[in-house]
């Protein structure tokens, strides 16, 4: 079996929502708990199976403060390491010999894709966009409007800023 045709059979077999963009190519739509979704390519090359993950886009405060977490991070990860491209947008970016995918590898990978881009979201949100987040959580009290989709960051919102 190809690596293309073993990634769609897993995909597949995990019933996840992905879509097959050419021969060698699919995206997943990874389902999270932070992030609603994180869409995560797959390209099949001559030699290795990219991996590529759109994240958040350039912080707009603490650049140098995020990209020490992220980069502080970096050598605990498995598949995937983080990136930044030229406009300054985050990713998870990463690379795989064709030898090394089966079903059990591309579940994993896409475990791990979905832990490091869900579980640090909220974090590089209040590191990245922190001053948007207090003066959005500050115009909806003030208008009375409804504060559900910023309810994760309630304790940041009216906590101080440093």
């Amino acid at each position: 079996m190809s690596a293309s045709e073993v990634i769609e059979a897993a995909l597949r077999d995990q019933g996840l929502e992905h879509e097959r963009l050419d021969a060698q190519s699919f995206v997943v739509a990874l389902p999270g708990e932070r992030r609603q979704k994180t869409a995560c390519f797959l390209t099949v090359g001559a030699y290795s199976v990219e991996i590529e993950a759109f994240v958040m886009r350039r912080p707009e405060e603490n650049v140098a403060g995020v990209h020490a977490f992220l980069l502080a991070r970096n050598a605990r990860m498995y598949a995937v390491s983080w990136a930044i491209d030229s406009a300054g947008d985050i990713y998870l970016s990463g690379r795989l010999p064709l030898a090394a995918i089966t079903a059990d590898e591309v579940d994993r990978i896409l475990g791990c894709v979905l832990e490091y881009a869900d579980g640090t979201f909220n974090t590089l949100l209040t590191m990245g966009f922190g001053s948007s987040i207090r003066r959005e959580w500050a115009w909806r009290v003030s208008r009375g409007e409804s504060l559900a989709n910023l309810a994760a960051f309630a304790d940041f919102a009216q906590r101080p800023a440093d």
